[in-house]
């Protein structure tokens, strides 16, 4: 039997080699950490390396996703699909290690952790799935659904404020399964974090309801054991494990000190600490006895295994509650999803009444939802303003047997959440705010596109159209800078039939989306069935069905300001202008569409085309080149009444006619 020492520093050495290999990287939280994670991985972690998505593992999150050959190691010598090449390849194109671990791309990686404190959030939204997933499906006696999630973080995911936001929340929600390990060396970049970090971390997580462990040994497994015994004891609080370290452990002359942080150690370094560490292997050697005791694919097969038989049990005795657990964790929507939305989004068809865009969502919630005990909703504490609150709606407080969470006014935090609510499978999240706000959030924005995680989110007060606020509440580069997020599906619908269309794609779209509606009441609009099957292409003619060659002029518009367009439209043809109104609510969609339905709906041979959206105008230049004309806002708003603020921002019939005019003129020159 290996020493626990020695198994660490498998995992030290590894991480060293591969950084120097690499000549890049981050040295000094594996070697600091690797003692925890021997401990943790080798002692309580329930995992199957030969199925990385068994529904019942624990969940490990790297939140200091920069020590990512950690990680790297610990799969590599768990028995993941990791190779020793693999490795080697650290930090290269396409390569199963990237600098920071990547979901989906790595086997064993739950959720990308690059920007601090956000791999902390999202191992919140675990804890919360499955406490709820547990809560839905566990039956006396049978508990399949029972497992932990584990994190790793750092001085910086402590300092970041998204840590505030999201473990304020796990206390409040009483999260007993999610434990933190704090690496507490006292070493950032900059160097010692005394000179700008002097919190009573302990003391914090007591205010917000955690278990605190305060000077854990992390280089002492019995410490670190007892540790862990202790924090799995407490069922009603979230634990957090504050771990002295010393980072850069082993390195004669670079342990405690920042140079070990970012960079690597440098040959000679490395021998220094094999000599101090007595690890007498060459680079990337470990011997089989090393392997044989890290190796937990038998292990974990054995785990999986008998928890399977339970799972039998199980559907024998709930047979219906087993069959939709599969569907949910395997991400499959009911059987009659399809025909069901279909038919409402029909029957929508027969109601003019003027509302919102969040009106319309909500009323598309009452009648979606019910198909879908998957969703689990939330806003920032603007539940009554994003009309997120649908008829079945059950808050989890004490009660996980719910479907709503009230994240508070926590953007960033909210939307880490539910991206790892989204990644732990079982559930469809949804989140809510003001579109302003997604400054607040926009970094967990990216990372729901960078992962692909299918995360439904509602911006609503979309514009000036919100009125009084003023400018620090209306936004204006806000859709443009969702709309140029890679992976983003973005809908600013126009009316309930194109709102309830965006829900559809988004509750069928495997990514994210976000859906920006209206706080003001928008006219409804009649199409034909043909109109809305071309809904679903992200942008279709409303207006004006006319020959391409006949064109005189193309207005393209979105969300409220369809209407304006529809209006000059119905003039310049009382004129005998032949006039074609595009309405673009996912332009995101529009651009994947072959060219022959682009090129029916934006003929490039007309060029004379006027974009009218109020937000900023330099995302639109793609859709008009140099000839057409912009009717947007390149400022700050104003407070004053909506319909004022329209008329001062030359949202007005008067001027698009005036540039319509300006265009069609062009144009016949042309």
């Amino acid at each position: 039997m290996q020493s626990r020492k020695n198994l660490a520093n498998a995992i030290r050495f590894l991480s060293i080699d591969s950084i120097q290999y690499a000549n890049s990287g981050h040295p000094g939280a594996p070697m600091g950490m690797a003692d925890i994670a021997e401990v943790l991985w080798r002692d309580y972690m329930n995992h199957n390396p030969n199925n990385p998505k068994w529904i019942n593992r624990d969940r490990f999150v790297l939140s200091n996703g920069h020590a990512s050959m950690l990680i790297y190691s610990i799969l590599h010598l768990t028995g993941y699909n990791i190779s020793i090449e693999e490795l080697k390849k650290f930090r290269q194109l396409h390569s199963k290690t990237p600098g920071h671990p990547e979901y989906k791309q790595t086997e064993g990686i739950e959720t990308t952790t690059g920007p601090l404190g956000q791999g902390l959030a999202n191992a919140v939204g675990f804890a919360i799935a499955e406490k709820i997933l547990a809560t839905q499906f566990n039956k006396p006696n049978n508990e399949i659904i029972n497992h932990y999630t584990y994190v790793f973080a750092g001085d910086g995911c402590m300092m970041e404020g998204i840590s505030h936001e999201v473990c304020s929340l796990a206390g409040t929600l009483k999260l007993g399964k999610l434990l933190i390990f704090y690496d507490d060396n006292g070493i950032s970049i900059d160097g010692k974090v005394k000179n700008w970090f002097t919190d009573d971390t302990a003391l914090r997580f007591s205010s917000y309801g955690w278990h605190v462990i305060k000077n854990v040994d992390g280089h002492n497994s019995y410490s670190i054991k007892q540790a862990i015994e202790e924090s799995r004891s407490i069922k009603e609080k979230p634990s957090l494990l504050i771990c002295k370290t010393t980072i850069a452990y082993g390195s004669p002359n670079k342990s405690g000190t920042h140079h070990a942080h970012g960079a690597p150690l440098g040959k000679e370094e490395i021998l220094n600490t094999r000599k101090q560490l007595e690890w007498n292997f060459p680079p990337f050697i470990i011997p089989e006895n090393i392997y044989k005791n890290w190796n937990a694919k038998k292990e974990g097969q054995k785990k999986e295994d008998d928890w399977k038989k339970k799972f039998d049990f199980y559907k024998k005795n709930h047979p219906k509650l087993a069959k939709e657990l599969i569907r949910r964790t395997t991400n499959q929507l009911p059987k009659q999803w399809k025909k069901n939305s279909t038919a409402i989004i029909e029957k929508l068809k027969e109601n003019q009444k003027h509302i919102s865009t969040r009106q319309a969502s909500n009323n598309i919630l009452n009648k979606f939802f019910p198909m879908l005990p998957e969703i689990l909703g939330g806003s920032a504490d603007l539940a009554p303003s994003n009309l997120t609150i649908w008829s079945e709606y059950k808050p989890i407080n004490k009660n996980f047997s719910g479907n709503y969470i009230h994240y508070g006014v926590r953007e960033f935090g909210m939307t880490a959440i539910g991206n790892g609510i989204a990644n732990y499978g079982g559930f469809l999240p949804y989140t809510a705010t003001f579109l302003i706000f997604t400054e607040y959030a926009r970094n967990a924005i990216r990372m729901a596109a960078l992962m692909k995680s299918k995360h439904i989110m509602i911006y609503t007060h979309d514009s000036i159209g919100l009125g009084e606020d003023g400018p620090t509440h209306q936004p204006i580069e806000q859709l443009s800078n969702i709309r140029m997020i890679p992976h983003m599906n973005v809908w600013r619908p126009c009316d309930q039939i194109e709102t309830a269309i965006a829900w559809k794609n988004a509750i069928e779209h495997q990514g994210p989306t976000a859906l920006i509606l209206s706080r003001q009441n928008l006219k409804q609009h009649h199409r034909t069935k043909k109109q809305i099957m071309n809904i679903y292409k992200g942008g279709y003619i409303i207006k004006g069905d006319y020959k391409n060659n006949e064109l005189d002029l193309i207005i393209i518009s979105t969300g409220s300001e369809i209407e304006l367009a529809i209006k000059a439209y119905e003039i310049l043809t009382n004129e005998k202008y032949k006039i074609r109104v595009v309405s673009l609510p996912s332009t995101n969609i529009f651009d994947i569409q072959d060219k022959k339905y682009k090129e029916s709906v934006l003929p490039k041979k007309i060029t004379a085309r006027l974009v009218i959206e109020a937000g900023h105008t330099e995302y639109w230049y793609k859709y008009i080149g140099l000839n057409g004309y912009i009717i947007g806002i390149n400022t700050f708003g104003e407070s004053a009444p909506a319909e004022k603020l329209f008329t001062f921002f030359n949202f007005t019939l008067e001027n698009v006619l005036n540039k319509s005019y300006e265009l069609i003129k062009k144009h016949h020159i042309n």
